[in-house]
């Protein structure tokens, strides 16, 4: 199964510059953090972000933080504890018309937003936020895509036993370049150039 961009939201999970420096591969991995916020903008993919008690660890790298619809203050390690699971929900429509003067057959129907169950995370800890997050999101019934290369924690040892978790668990691993590849689908895509750029 491919990742289906019309159907796809990213969630970066805590990219605080406070945390960057204890990360195994820190720059490699805030690196193509940028690459999937970047090529979600141009893909006009929605963008969440999170932030681990921000009071005490400050907030996400500002260019992370800017591609973010919106930033979840957190203290739980699970954002989906916090309330994330109802961001990425559509909103419910309301009735359009008077309800009280028209009967239910000829009010206007409403359009369901398209649901984007397809969710993209990347983040740190792997072991810890991002783990407990991506497991709950499971739980949730969303699709979840944990895109390795874009995730890290303070030791290969804990990030790769994440890993296996989240694999057993239904998540599927990817890849920056894999997300990005399957997102477009061609090299006739409009937006191809754009997005092979932030690989190249």
């Amino acid at each position: 199964m491919l990742i289906d961009v019309e159907e796809c939201q990213l969630v970066l999970v805590d990219f605080q510059p406070a945390l960057q420096p204890a990360m195994h591969d820190a720059s490699t991995v805030w690196d193509n953090a940028a690459r999937l916020a970047q090529a979600a903008r141009i893909l006009e993919v929605p963008v969440w972000g999170t932030e681990q008690n921000p009071s005490k660890l400050g907030a996400m790298s500002p260019p992370l933080r800017d591609a973010c619809r919106k930033v979840l203050a957190k203290m739980q390690f699970s954002a989906v504890e916090e309330g994330l699971a109802e961001w990425l929900e559509p909103p419910v429509a309301a009735p359009r018309g008077n309800a009280r003067s028209l009967p239910r057959h000829l009010q206007k129907p409403q359009p369901e937003q398209a649901a984007r169950k397809s969710i993209v995370l990347a983040g740190v800890e792997a072991h810890v936020c991002l783990l407990q997050t991506a497991l709950d999101l499971l739980e949730e019934e969303f699709d979840v895509w944990v895109v390795t290369d874009a995730c890290a924690s303070r030791t290969e040892r804990n990030r790769d036993a994440a890993y296996d978790r989240l694999a057993g668990a239904g998540a599927e691993l990817v890849t920056t370049e894999m997300v990005l590849f399957e997102w477009l689908r061609t090299a006739e895509h409009p937006d191809f150039k754009a997005v092979q750029a932030l690989i190249k």
